[in-house]
């Protein structure tokens, strides 16, 4: 279940510095509602929005309702603010973060019974294979999975957060980050090697399972199935603590205390993260919940 899971990180978890994509031979749907909520008191409104990554191309997901939640919103938080012009700032956090010496070769830091596989996608990554034995693991599994996404061949312009930068900076509205690039990959380079070559492993898995694993998450997305995307990460996450409470518990945490702050202040944001941050018991939703906060849906 966990190669699953690391596959659809990007696309509904919503790590912007992974590429996620749904495959279009996948029979994906070509639009959809996708849920949205608000949490709001005399004089602030926080619009909440779980996103995918990346989206088929024409594919239709806005609605009056939600177009109405952005316009009347003065501010944009994602998760991370990548910038495709000038990646300087990720190129550096990945240099102070991703490398170490004295690492055992790639190879060895996966079972004998996958190194073909790994053998396959370093190739297709066209990366050094010397470069990748000097990388600690999560940012091998990085690089890895980065080009597993781009073989199924969408853009990542028709992604949710690009077309929302794109709306707030044209209407000359601010764009914010709840998390550096430093901070998100921080949350990688904290995990146990266990649970990093878990990342490493789904990486590099070959099945054809991916597209059937990508079409269901779009539909759920699409339709705002919130338990269906919960029941997914529950019970991928379920074997691996350490994963879970890295990768949604402890940034679910911050991000609901962010909004918490922030509703000291008047205004209207929209707050758009990974669909997986939105859903199931962790979520950010629940958290603001148990601090006494009331969240409604809009749709």
């Amino acid at each position: 279940m966990l190669k699953q899971f690391v596959q659809r990180l990007g696309a509904a978890l919503g790590l912007s510095l992974l590429v996620g994509a749904v495959p279009a031979q996948a029979r994906a749907p070509e639009s959809g509602r996708p849920a949205l909520w608000s949490v709001s008191d005399a004089d602030t409104t926080i619009y909440l929005f779980g996103t995918i990554h990346l989206l088929p191309q024409n594919f239709q997901w806005r609605t009056a309702k939600f177009n109405e939640a952005v316009s009347g919103s003065q501010q944009l938080m994602v998760e991370t603010i990548v910038d495709d012009k000038d990646p300087t700032k990720l190129m550096s956090a990945m240099a102070n973060l991703g490398f170490a010496k004295g690492l055992p070769p790639l190879r060895e830091r996966v079972p004998a019974a996958e190194r073909a596989n790994l053998d396959t996608a370093i190739k297709k990554s066209g990366f050094p294979p010397q470069a990748l034995d000097q990388m600690k693991t999560w940012a091998a599994a990085f690089i890895l999975l980065g080009t597993q996404f781009r073989e199924l061949g969408l853009k990542g312009g028709e992604g949710v957060e690009s077309a929302l930068r794109t709306d707030f900076s044209g209407s000359g509205k601010p764009i914010g980050e709840l998390e550096t690039n430093l901070e998100q990959l921080g949350f990688f380079d904290r995990l146990p090697e266990a649970s990093q070559r878990i990342l490493l492993q789904g990486a590099i898995d070959q099945g054809s399972s991916v597209h059937e694993e990508f079409a269901g998450m779009l539909k759920a997305w699409s339709r705002g199935d919130v338990e269906g995307i919960a029941r997914t990460f529950d019970r991928d996450l379920s074997t691996s603590p350490a994963l879970q409470q890295a990768l949604i518990r402890q940034r679910n945490a911050n991000w609901s205390k962010w909004i918490e702050r922030r509703m000291e202040q008047p205004g209207a944001v929209m707050i758009a993260v990974g669909a997986g941050h939105l859903a199931g018991k962790d979520s950010v939703l629940a958290m603001l919940k148990k601090d006494g906060y009331s969240v409604r849906r809009l749709q």
